[in-house]
């Protein structure tokens, strides 16, 4: 016995289509290329080919079973275009993270604010993270203070999501960037 034969088979685009005689259904509703309605299926099938066409089932579970008559290609076509476009729409969420310390400078953090802003203003979320180094955490006000001060600050690029929250030594909030007027 060949490796090759124990792999599983890939099957092609079209045969996540059922076509043609692979329709087992008694009568069908056609919706494109012949004179819509409900056909027997045998019927349709042979007005498709005649046609050169292929008769693709659309909807299996409706009643009865709605199908197209066209060119199984188009249709893998028609399909994939939709598909990017649908994707094209969607937006990707970025979120970029920018560390500051409890006892930061005043250079140190103005510097970190501006790529905050910077983030914010292509359109990221900003995780703005505190992070306390040994026993720095028992003066947690001092990190909420820079947390708040950022968030005054960048008000009008952007929004925090929630309070800041600790997670084990780090002190973290999220801010999302305002819509653009």
């Amino acid at each position: 016995m060949n490796a090759k034969d124990n792999r599983p088979r890939r099957e092609s685009p079209a045969s996540k289509y059922k076509t043609n005689e692979r329709i087992r259904f008694p009568k069908i509703r056609v919706v494109e290329g012949l004179p819509p309605g409900i056909y027997d299926t045998s019927d349709a099938i042979k007005q498709a080919q005649e046609l050169g066409l292929d008769l693709v089932l659309v909807t299996e579970n409706a009643n009865p079973p709605v199908c197209k008559v066209i060119e199984l290609g188009k249709l893998m076509y028609q399909e994939k275009r939709k598909d990017k476009k649908q994707k094209e729409g969607q937006s990707k969420s970025i979120t970029k993270e920018v560390q500051f310390s409890p006892n930061i400078g005043e250079h140190d953090y103005e510097t970190k604010k501006k790529s905050v802003i910077k983030f914010l203003e292509k359109g990221n979320k900003v995780k703005a993270t505190v992070f306390f180094k040994g026993r720095e955490i028992m003066f947690k006000q001092q990190g909420e203070l820079v947390l708040a001060k950022l968030a005054t600050e960048i008000e009008e690029y952007g929004v925090p999501e929630s309070m800041p929250s600790l997670m084990g030594k780090n002190l973290m909030f999220i801010i999302k960037p305002r819509k653009a007027k």
